[in-house]
């Protein structure tokens, strides 16, 4: 069994989120992170922290796949920020080339650095061409909410509701992830195996977002499932995880904390 977790996904400039918050999420679980850029993501400060995206070349991010899977032949690979519906035809085509144990989407719906057009684009794109090839799937309340085409999820019934509905876009398992947006004093995550939900909960840790929560959540998951665990362990595992690290937050001159595991 291939000890390389993979990962798709964008950089993100200030390290709290991306790739490199992936990356450093294998490392701490024991797996050997490989990973493939397909966007830039910079904050800017001079205005107000809002984004600044800059997609990779699709011919390079083919490249890249292509480097990282001859290589290293991984098993189990994360998809993370893709940003074009170019970039999506791309991974896809990857994706579907070569037979995977496990393929984890964090569906990044919409950057804010994008045009509204384009980014309507780049959902539909993602929700016909990476969906279907999707063993697990991790969307928080509003990607969940758009996915399932639903106008707001506001309870537990709901996040079940919306976990299968995107099920039917062809995830084997659906995580819909309640953080901080769902009222009370718990992190609800709904999961959804095609038949059964289970429901995993912890302590809120304040109310406020923390960066990069989603895309540790996905690569905790990643690597679990790359050493083998099966998927509703894997998920609790990094549930759990994820958890430790919202409680370790660092914090920067950015208005908003990061996920880490340092001060714990």
């Amino acid at each position: 069994m291939s000890v390389v977790s993979y990962v798709i996904a964008g950089s993100e400039a200030t390290g709290g989120a991306g790739i490199q918050a992936d990356l450093r999420t294998f490392a701490q679980l024991g797996t050997y992170g490989v990973g493939t850029i397909t966007c830039i993501v910079s904050f800017d400060p001079k205005a107000g922290w809002g984004h600044r995206f800059v997609p990779v070349d699709a011919g390079v991010i083919a490249d890249q796949i292509e480097a990282a899977t001859v290589a290293h032949e991984p098993e189990v690979v994360k998809i993370g920020m893709l940003g074009t519906p170019a970039t999506i035809s791309t991974v896809a085509e990857a994706l579907a080339s070569r037979t995977w144990r496990h393929v984890i989407v964090d569906p990044v719906l919409i950057c804010k650095g994008q045009e509204p057009g384009a980014a309507f684009d780049t959902d539909n794109a993602l929700r016909a061409e990476i969906l279907p090839l999707a063993t697990v799937v991790t969307p928080n309340l509003f990607e969940a909410a758009t996915l399932a085409g639903m106008d707001d999820l506001t309870s537990v019934d709901d996040l079940a509701e919306a976990a299968r509905r995107i099920a039917d876009l062809g995830p084997k398992y659906v995580i819909v992830k309640g953080g901080v947006g769902l009222a009370g004093d718990e992190a609800v995550d709904v999961v959804f195996d095609g038949s059964d939900i289970t429901i995993l909960r912890a302590p809120k840790v304040g109310d406020e977002r923390v960066s990069g929560a989603g895309c540790v959540f996905a690569a905790a998951t990643t690597a679990e499932l790359t050493k083998g665990t099966d998927v509703l362990d894997a998920v609790r595992a990094a549930k759990e995880f994820t958890h430790r690290g919202i409680v370790g937050r660092i914090s920067s001159t950015a208005p908003f904390d990061a996920v880490w595991h340092g001060q714990q």
